[in-house]
């Protein structure tokens, strides 16, 4: 689950970097991204990813999966190193290793139980989460560069935390029929597209890293608080602290994240002014003198153009 959500990551996000960049939450970014060969290959390999996670939450609890899908940054960032030169800064390395720490500690410390249902109640609960997600991502749509990445992949974030609370309990269906006959499979499917398109507006934005830290930062609280007081999560007896700093550790690396990260990709429609401003000495020395040989074609063509024929014109008010 890890490497598939890691590579799932960079794929998509090198998508939505060729994609038109949407100043609203239209799902019409779905289908555009959808055109884009290298989106499908990322949304299949985050498909097998989910799948591996469904069957993770039937007796892992949700602390441990999510923060285990968390993980799949290190994957993306170690990905983007060997295949598309991204230069981690030394403090971004060190949350990556803060981060696999955490998850290790999260590892020893879980206990396998089965889930408990969450009824009508916890149902309701689940679609009032996501009504106030999708309003709020028409607004946070709205903003632009790293401000808009964090906002929007924390509202993915909360979507997938939504998902994954569905999904707990859905994957101890006893039989095909209980499962698809489930309402928390539908809203296990409206909460992942709902989360899919924040996400690629987010990753529209600005960083890669930034993106996905904040979608997990913002995911993996509320999914871990509601498996361990309204699903039966469960911690090995004598181990709560380890649990405990586990989590901790996994989160404060997945914020700072969002700190440390820089653009790894410009968006394909970023204008091309502000490059011209960086230029080396070079390029500006080059750039000159072709604006000189422009100007002095432009002087002769003038020059050598011949007067037309004909009395000059009159002094009078129409010929002025």
């Amino acid at each position: 689950m890890i490497i598939a959500y890691g590579v799932a990551n960079l794929l998509q996000s090198v998508a939505a970097s060729r994609t038109k960049l949407h100043t609203s939450c239209n799902p019409k970014l779905l289908v555009r991204l959808a055109s884009h060969r290298i989106y499908l290959y990322g949304l299949s390999f985050q498909i097998f990813g989910f799948m591996l996670a469904f069957v993770a939450r039937r007796d892992l609890p949700l602390f441990l999966v999510q923060a285990a899908a968390s993980a799949g940054l290190g994957v993306t960032a170690l990905c983007g190193v060997l295949i598309l030169r991204w230069k981690l800064p030394k403090a971004e390395v060190g949350l990556l290793t803060l981060l696999f720490a955490g998850l290790f500690a999260l590892v020893i410390s879980a206990k396998p139980a089965p889930a408990h249902s969450i009824g009508s109640g916890g149902l309701f609960a689940l679609l009032i989460w996501l009504a106030v997600i999708a309003v709020i991502g028409v607004f946070a749509a709205r903003m632009h560069g790293a401000p808009g990445s964090v906002a929007l992949g924390s509202l993915a974030g909360m979507a997938f935390s939504a998902a994954a609370v569905a999904g707990r309990p859905l994957a101890s269906s006893h039989s095909i029929t209980e499962f698809v006959s489930s309402p928390l499979l539908y809203v296990l499917i409206g909460a992942s597209l709902l989360g899919q398109l924040l996400l690629g507006l987010a990753m529209q934005r600005g960083s890669t890293t930034a993106s996905v830290a904040s979608m997990d930062a913002a995911g993996a609280v509320p999914a871990a608080a509601i498996g361990l007081l309204f699903l039966g999560d469960k911690i090995h007896p004598g181990r709560e602290w380890v649990a405990a700093l586990g989590f901790f550790i996994t989160l404060a690396a997945v914020i700072g994240l969002t700190r440390y990260a820089e653009p790894q990709h410009h968006h394909a429609t970023a204008e091309p002014g502000p490059r011209a401003l960086t230029a080396g000495p070079r390029a500006l020395k080059a750039r000159a003198l072709a604006a000189r040989h422009v100007a002095a074609d432009a002087a002769r063509t003038v020059v050598a153009r011949p007067m037309p024929a004909g009395p000059p014109p009159s002094s009078g008010p129409r010929g002025r």
